[in-house]
């Protein structure tokens, strides 16, 4: 989850809670942080070791661009862009790669609604 903050307040830390007691591993992306939610917290998407499903996204559309593309080299099976969070050009490029682009949407309320 890029941007997730470590104070519970926040939607990416709300947002990241509800996932885990879902049952889901969530990998923090925040240089600010060395752990959040007693997960290691990494500067970024390409420091992360291991492979990521999904790609969630809570940062201002302005500085979308270059975390989609770092984001398309791990190949996700989806990006997700949070509610808010709206770029058509990084959005395009990721589905220009085959990877399927979830944008303006919570993951949170889209599980609830499924789960």
């Amino acid at each position: 989850m890029v941007g997730l903050s470590d104070s519970p307040t926040k939607p990416s830390h709300q947002v990241a809670r509800y996932l885990q007691q879902a049952g889901y591993r969530i990998i923090p992306v925040n240089p600010k942080y060395d752990e959040i939610l007693g997960e290691r917290c990494y500067a970024d998407l390409k420091s992360i070791p291991i492979q990521i499903d999904i790609v969630n996204i809570f940062r201002n559309p302005a500085v979308i661009v270059p975390i989609v593309e770092q984001a398309i080299t791990l190949h996700p099976r989806a990006i997700w862009l949070q509610l808010g969070v709206i770029n058509e050009t990084a959005a395009q490029s990721a589905l220009d790669q085959g990877i399927p682009v979830i944008m303006d949407r919570c993951i949170k309320i889209e599980h609830m609604h499924y789960f």
